[in-house]
């Protein structure tokens, strides 16, 4: 709109005029005056000038019904469209001959003059855009005139009429390359609803010709005024949306600063501009939204390093909460906004990616990308293609690995610029880092432009990853907040000290006066040690298992002073009250006794509920100690004043250096404590231990690709070579060459070599129906080829544990033979993860109880998979029992029957109740049955003959995934909003995304209990988010189905550009 912004901030003059007479605008010219003369230019011109002279005065509001636009234009009998009507009448008296010859200048001249007399939206609003191209041609002419650029004119006015203004410009971009006569003409015909002939062509009139004539043009003078009746009525009482003249400045400051930041990454030069090559905006949603105005020099040392700015990867490693987090953010906001590529963030629960997602949504909206969820059963594959916006996708370790797999099976992976890895040491645990290593081998396999960061606060053979990721290293002991190791023997406390002989040097002996049965109680003076801090100050206990979390809790608070007990009381009552709604009218005792004294305990036997609501209790200081696991180090970040150690054990194992690393981490809060404690409680036998584990090395990462078979090196072959990136012997030898593995082949192969595992896994698979080899001879064994079958590639879609793939589909097609459909028992039975039933063991008192209340239908679903009552009552009362029965499928319908339980009653506390479980494992087995109920259903969208199950699967994933009543799931589509928050949010009256996108976050805060500004702000966002994201997949899929296909026969090279 740079040519035509003067144009229209002129014709859009807010301000009241007093109406001439119509005649005097536009009385029906002489012969002489409807040729195009300079006479009629100069006329134009000086009525221009005395329009460019009027300055406009402040517009008035107007909210009267009666007369809607006050003294602009009435529906009254003297209003200027009454006038339009006279002149039209007057119009019709005129000789037939006189107005045909006089028709399309008098209707051009008219159509000038109630154009400078009416608002344009008024006249536009009945038109096409090639009328308004007209228009826009006609005033073309006229020079520029009006306002200047920064005057506020044109925000004076309603949106609706910028967005008119905008189908203006839209429409002039469109229309470009016509003449000006062929848009005069286009506009004219338009306009007249007919086509228009020239003088010259026009034929002689008859009778019925002339009768035909008038009736048209009657038709259309009258379709004018109605026209412009509607339109100025609309206009008047339409719902205009707010238009923000400083949003608008800002987006395209932003947009401007953007740009810049791009040509400056592109340059050799070390200007880094505002803020790190990023726009100014960035900074000031880090000072806005998280309080940081300035970043360390660490920070700032490693987005400055050379290898960074040349794209290449990096793993840089501090302790816990020295800041690692804020440089990744800084990396990917690059990555998204200047570069304009996708990003992958890889996180390690499903806690700590929700709670990023909240926190990263706010940057989103406000710079316009999208952050999109891949955790649990949620994430779209492929994720959906977007052509303007740019997405963030955060995930688990599995998730993250399934998005690769789509990406590289679609030829997207080059649109992914950025992998950014947190807590990279756990590469060296288990399945989950076999399957973590498999993902990024395949991006640097794959994609030679995607850049990976890692990020970890414990490493030590960082060669080894150096050397598989091909990556530079970067680190640092820095830490905002000084942090104080102490080991108390004893009454005795000693502080780590690496300089002294033995690691330690005394500090202080305890002096807190102990009564005998407080001695007895608490042997190990956790009383004395949490007092010196609480309540000012937080502080957390680990313990080594739950229950000893649970009993640490309620011993500490029996000890307590009753002064606790007033200590911001009415908050812990609503905590309290909050827990209740949550649990249908139940609460935990020890909960029940524990909270009034600021005390609570927190692991994984709690509801996800109740364990979001005790951390936020817990931050905003309401809560003042928790008792837990060492899952919370790990987890979600909940600083402490101190942090103290119960025992130098988690369950029955001994410490590792990194578990002790990443719990002591949490002491100290930055901008809050000038120093945090550590307090490692331990027993004299186990001191010398304890001194090789503070002061020794952190553990060593390695491998486990092949130790974990089915779930690990099977697992990687048979996707390469579904999506062909390696397909013989020889290609897959080369590949695990190239892998973290192979990098570690020399340390950890001893009996086998890499050629003959890879040899042996290959076997294994063709065994399994999973790969078919294609004739080879012997002395070709290196480019002996395979390829994936049916079976497989559905394997592989439904990322199902290899060792669980042929029983999957041996149960499924047993079902085709007798799916019972009168309840979900034996749907929900098929969708029971495998490897839960392998480690559950049934209370058979209760499986007895709950298998005699079956209905027939259920009762026949047991019949069909060999589980009789008599069995289970057999095993209840402790007979001995001669008939063979699968264990697998005994426990795994036990297992079936909590979560049909829980479909039924969607109440966690009743079933934990019912089945006499923890009610956090009873939701563990649900959120594990959601994630292998969508595995499933992709397993069967591969396999043709399982066609019946796709429709079911489909609405039994939604149904375990969210588990609640109908009207709450739209709101816990939002990220962090669990099934408490989705109540109390649906009971004020928020009951859609809209509603929670839109809402105000005071308002919020004080419409709901217990929910922080910093939360509700968080909720706002990710809602927009989701709004955003949800609106822009409609608006491409429209346009998508609105393209001109690229393959249409007949199509040509001119037009398939245009395409």
């Amino acid at each position: 709109m740079e040519n035509g912004g003067p144009r229209i901030r002129r014709r859009v003059s807010v301000r009241k005029r007093n109406r001439g007479s119509l005649e005097s605008l536009c009385v029906a010219p002489a012969p002489a005056e409807l040729q195009p003369s300079e006479d009629l230019e100069d006329e134009g011109a000086a009525g221009r000038r005395r329009r460019k002279t009027g300055s406009p005065e402040p517009a008035q509001e107007n909210d009267s019904e009666e007369d809607m636009f006050n003294d602009y234009d009435s529906f009254t009998e003297n209003s200027f469209l009454a006038q339009v009507e006279d002149l039209e009448q007057k119009y019709t008296q005129l000789p037939e001959h006189r107005e045909l010859v006089t028709d399309s200048a008098t209707e051009g001249l008219c159509s000038e003059s109630m154009e400078n007399k009416l608002p344009v939206f008024a006249v536009s609003s009945s038109t096409d855009p090639e009328t308004n191209q007209h228009i826009k041609n006609q005033s073309a002419a006229d020079g520029p005139a009006g306002p200047e650029p920064d005057s506020d004119l044109l925000f004076d006015v309603p949106s609706s009429q910028i967005l008119y203004f905008e189908r203006i410009q839209n429409s002039s971009n469109d229309l470009g390359g016509q003449s000006a006569k062929e848009r005069d003409g286009n506009s004219h015909k338009l306009l007249n609803e007919e086509p228009a002939f020239s003088h010259q062509e026009l034929p002689q009139p008859n009778d019925d010709l002339a009768e035909t004539r008038a009736s048209s043009e009657t038709s259309r003078r009258k379709s004018i005024a109605d026209h412009l009746k509607s339109a100025m009525a609309g206009n008047a009482t339409a719902q205009t949306p707010v238009f923000s003249r400083s949003k608008h400045l800002k987006e395209t400051l932003l947009s401007e600063e953007i740009s810049v930041a791009r040509k400056a990454m592109e340059s050799p030069s070390d200007d880094l501009g505002p803020f790190y090559s990023l726009p100014s905006k960035v900074r000031d949603l880090y000072a806005q939204l998280k309080g940081i105005k300035k970043l360390y020099d660490w920070q700032h040392t490693c987005l400055t390093l050379s290898s960074v700015q040349k794209r290449k990867n990096l793993i840089y490693s501090l302790p816990t909460s020295g800041g690692k987090t804020l440089v990744a953010e800084i990396l990917m906001l690059q990555e998204l906004l200047c570069r304009q590529k996708d990003v992958l963030m890889i996180l390690p629960y499903v806690a700590i990616v929700q709670e990023k997602i909240a926190s990263l949504s706010s940057f989103g909206v406000e710079l316009g990308f999208f952050v999109e969820e891949y955790a649990g059963s949620k994430g779209k594959f492929p994720p959906t293609k977007r052509r303007e916006k740019k997405s963030l996708y955060i995930a688990t370790i599995e998730k993250g690995h399934s998005l690769v797999n789509a990406l590289i099976e679609t030829g997207r992976i080059s649109s992914l610029g950025l992998v950014v890895v947190d807590e990279l040491h756990m590469i060296g645990e288990g399945s989950r880092g076999a399957i973590l290593e498999m993902t990024l081998a395949k991006v640097l396999y794959t994609s030679k432009t995607t850049q990976i960061i890692g990020m970890s606060a414990t490493l030590n053979n960082v060669q080894d990853l150096q050397e598989f990721l091909k990556a530079e290293y970067y680190t640092s002991q820095f830490r905002p907040v000084e942090l104080k190791e102490y080991l108390k023997v004893n009454d005795t406390i000693y502080e780590v000290d690496s300089r002294a002989e033995n690691g330690m040097t005394f500090s202080r002996l305890l002096n807190y006066k102990y009564s005998d049965a407080l001695k007895k109680m608490d042997p190990d003076h956790l009383v004395a040690l949490v007092t010196e801090v609480i309540p000012n100050y937080s502080c957390l206990v680990f313990c080594p298992s739950k229950k000893n979390c649970e009993n640490v809790a309620e011993m500490l608070c029996k000890f307590l002073s009753k002064d606790f007990l007033n200590h911001r009381e009415k908050e812990k009552s609503r905590v309290i009250k909050n827990l209740r709604d949550m649990g249908n009218g139940k609460v935990c005792p020890v909960l029940k006794r524990t909270i009034p004294f600021g005390v609570a305990y927190h692991h994984s036997g709690l509801t996800s509920d109740e364990r979001k609501l005790l951390e936020e209790a817990y931050s905003t200081g309401v809560l003042c100690l928790l008792t837990c696991t060492s899952t919370l180090a790990a987890g979600v970040n909940l600083p402490a004043r101190r942090v103290i150690l119960r025992a130098p054990y988690v369950a029955r194992e001994f410490l590792r250096r990194n578990q002790y690393k990443q719990m002591i981490g949490r002491a100290g809060r930055a901008g809050i404590d000038t120093v945090g404690e550590s307090i490692l409680l331990l027993q004299e036998k186990d001191k010398q231990q304890v001194l090789e584990l503070i002061n020794g090395p952190v553990e060593n990462c390695y491998s486990h690709l092949v130790e974990e078979l089915t779930r690990g090196i099977q697992t990687l072959f048979l996707s390469l070579i579904s999506l062909k990136i390696a397909t013989s012997l020889g290609d897959l030898y080369q590949f695990m060459n190239g892998t973290f593995f192979g990098v570690q082949q020399k340390i950890l192969l001893k009996e086998k070599s890499l050629w003959e595992i890879t040899v042996e896994s290959l076997n294994y698979l063709t065994e399994k129906g999973l790969l078919q080899r294609d004739s080879c001879g012997a002395s070709e064994e290196a480019q002996c080829c395979f390829h994936i079958t049916k079976l497989g590639h559905a394997s592989f879609k439904g990322a199902i544990d290899l060792a669980y793939c042929d029983i999957l589909y041996r149960d499924l097609k047993k079902g085709l033979e007798g799916l019972v459909l009168e309840s979900l028992l034996h749907l929900v039975y098929l969708t029971t993860p495998y490897d839960l039933a392998a480690q559950s063991e049934p209370d058979w008192m209760v499986y007895f109880r709950q298998f005699s209340q079956l209905s027939p239908a259920e009762q026949n679903v047991a019949a069909l998979l060999g589980v009789s009552e008599s069995f289970i009552g057999k095993k209840a009362s402790g007979q001995a029992i001669r008939k063979k029965v699968d264990k697998n499928i005994v426990n795994r319908l036990y297992l079936s029957f909590v979560l049909y339980s829980l479909l039924k009653e969607t109440n966690v506390w009743s079933v934990s109740e019912k089945f006499n479980m923890p009610r956090g494992h009873v939701q563990s087995l649900l959120t594990g049955a959601a994630s292998f109920s969508s595995s499933v259903l992709h397993f069967c969208e591969e396999l043709e003959e399982f066609w019946v199950y796709r429709a079911l699967l489909v609405e039994l994933t939604k149904k375990l995934t969210y588990c609640v009543k109908a009207e709450l799931i739209p709101l816990m589509e939002v990220t962090g909003v669990l099934e408490g928050r989705a109540k109390q949010l649906y009971s004020a009256g928020y009951k859609t995304i809209m509603h929670l996108a839109n809402a105000n976050p005071d308002v919020l805060v004080r419409t709901i209990e217990h929910l922080s500004r910093r939360q509700a702000k968080q909720i706002v966002s990710s809602a927009k988010m989701l709004l955003h994201e949800k609106a822009q997949t409609l608006q491409e899929e429209a346009e998508e189905l609105l393209r001109l296909p690229a393959d249409l026969p007949g199509l040509g090279a001119s037009d398939t550009e245009k395409v």
